[in-house]
């Protein structure tokens, strides 16, 4: 089984992550910011991995630093758990609707961090939770996992909808790209034989 175990201290932020690639959804969250919670359990549940993520971070400054770090913990898990990505199908994208929320969303494993967020959230706070945040998160995971991610939001007007759009198409994404091609077992996805 692909897995990897993160710890993450610093002053702002105490992480630890436990991340199986090869899972049911089964996961046990506590990042101290209830929306992503049940962000990241929707991730989980969409993707087929199991994750146990406890983080103590400085929400009472504001939820920032816990959201960026658990993404780059959340990064640093992938980047470990994929290791030399031998036979993995790379590259994946999906179109998927939540209720009046359409979004795009496409992957590539590439070794090369890189994030594309074109998606307009139309309130700055979900509950508590501040929506710029949303990009923060997938900017650190991007730059830690060395993966390349595109978001297109196509239609959408309720900002949980369209958060919750992207989380759960980035559990689908990740799912398809992280998984074993049967044809190409042992080859790396690269012509230039190293990702």
């Amino acid at each position: 089984m692909r897995k990897a175990n993160i710890e993450r201290n610093t002053k702002e932020t105490e992480i630890s992550l436990w991340l199986g690639l090869e899972g049911t959804g089964s996961s046990d969250i506590e990042t101290g910011v209830g929306f992503l919670n049940h962000m990241l359990d929707l991730f989980t549940r969409h993707g087929r991995f199991d994750m146990d993520l406890k983080c103590d971070g400085d929400t009472e400054v504001d939820d920032h630093h816990s959201t960026e770090d658990i993404g780059i913990a959340l990064g640093e898990a992938f980047r470990e758990a994929l290791g030399e990505k031998r036979g993995i199908c790379r590259y994946a994208d999906i179109v998927l609707p939540m209720d009046e929320a359409l979004v795009l969303a496409a992957v590539d494993i590439s070794g090369r961090g890189y994030l594309s967020f074109d998606v307009p959230i139309p309130t700055e706070k979900v509950g508590t939770f501040d929506t710029e945040l949303v990009k923060e998160f997938f900017l650190a995971f991007c730059r830690t996992s060395g993966v390349s991610l595109h978001f297109r939001l196509l239609s959408g007007e309720n900002s949980h909808h369209i958060i919750e759009a992207v989380f759960k198409a980035f559990g689908r994404i990740m799912k398809e790209a992280v998984s074993i091609d049967p044809d190409f077992r042992n080859e790396i996805p690269s012509t230039k034989g190293i990702l």
